[in-house]
């Protein structure tokens, strides 16, 4: 293998990327790391002016477009897919990483807590790949197939210590359903999960400097490098021999507990 064989081995120059809750935090770094790489990148958000601002900002670096998506309902799902499937025709990279979080003692943890979190978390994960799947498949090729990329967490590995337990059960759920998915969309689609641990963004930052320290063997929160290097494999066709994976992605905190 030649150095440049082996660079368009991990290379998504010119594929089509869809992430949800681009907008901020982990998305946007997955969004900005896709974009940097080349990749032609939509980003989404229930709020229109932060998926602009964000689209805005990362098309200095390359092809960023905003769209808009409330994806707590299956119609909402549908939408976008059809909003997507109207200025495309392929799509390589599917990053379900929209998310919801809801927190409360174990006595006052009610079904609100329970209905916004598993709807977003879960069943929008699930509506949005099967209505991408035609645009997916559409970027399939013999040995490398589209990809679907689920954004879960070690909380849904491991007993968290917070008491988040509706985004708890999500997150297991989906690293189930990564499983499910991926031996039913075979082979034209591949389906994996990442199980993030902490990772530093600009929502995240002060809250992360000091624990994070504390508790991670490599003693630093995940960054845009971290997310670049991994999804730059996962998208390309290095990763098109992967499915039905769920990759802990957490600096080793998953493994010290």
């Amino acid at each position: 293998m030649t150095a440049q064989d082996g660079f368009e081995l991990f290379s998504v120059q010119g594929r089509t990327a869809l992430v949800t809750g681009g907008a901020r935090g982990v998305g946007a770094l997955i969004a900005q790391a896709l974009v940097e790489a080349g990749a032609e990148v939509y980003v989404t958000s229930r709020d229109v002016a932060a998926a602009e601002k964000t689209a805005a900002r990362l098309s200095l670096f390359g092809d960023c477009f905003p769209l808009a998506a409330d994806l707590a309902t299956e119609r909402g799902c549908r939408d976008l897919a059809e909003s997507l499937g109207g200025r495309v025709d392929r799509l390589n990279l599917l990053v379900n990483n929209a998310g919801a979080l809801h927190t409360a003692p174990l006595d006052d943890f009610d079904d609100a807590g329970w209905d916004t979190v598993l709807q977003v978390n879960l069943r929008a994960v699930f509506h949005l790949t099967r209505f991408l799947r035609p645009t997916l498949e559409a970027a399939a090729r013999v040995g490398d197939p589209a990809r679907v990329v689920n954004i879960g967490s070690i909380d849904g590995l491991r007993a968290p210590a917070a008491e988040i337990y509706s985004y708890a059960a999500s997150k297991a759920a989906m690293h189930h359903l990564t499983l499910h998915l991926a031996g039913r969309l075979a082979p034209r689609i591949a389906v994996n999960a990442l199980a993030l641990g902490p990772f530093e963004s600009a929502m995240s930052r002060d809250a992360l400097a000091d624990d994070i320290g504390r508790r991670s063997p490599l003693r630093r929160a995940g960054g845009l490098d971290d997310l670049a290097g991994v999804m730059r494999f996962l998208g390309s066709r290095s990763a098109a021999y992967l499915t039905g994976t769920v990759i802990p992605f957490d600096g080793g905190l998953s493994a010290t507990r």
